[in-house]
Formats: C-alpha cells, sequence, structure tokens
C-alpha cells in the first residue's frame, strides 16, 4: 500500500454525484411531507 503525500490527498475530488442525489433525495422527500399534510389519503 502507497502512503499519499499531503499534495496528491488535497487533490482528490469526489462527491459530486452523491452529493446531488442527496439534495434530490431530500427535495422529494419535504414535498413528500407536505403532500401528506395537505391531503391525507386514508389506508385501504
Amino acid at each position: 500500500m502507497v502512503k499519499l503525500e499531503k499534495k496528491e490527498l488535497m487533490g482528490i475530488s469526489g462527491g459530486g454525484l452523491g452529493l446531488g442525489l442527496l439534495i434530490v433525495a431530500g427535495v422529494l422527500f419535504i414535498i413528500g411531507v407536505i403532500d401528506g399534510y395537505t391531503r391525507p389519503l386514508k389506508c385501504n
């Protein structure tokens, strides 16, 4: 296993897709909560 130098560690970027999915999931969750509060449906 190779140790990375601090300069190499600072050059690593990532998480763009995961962060985008997290934001989309949060927005959909908030929309679902608002929808459930404004027009509640009874269970069958």
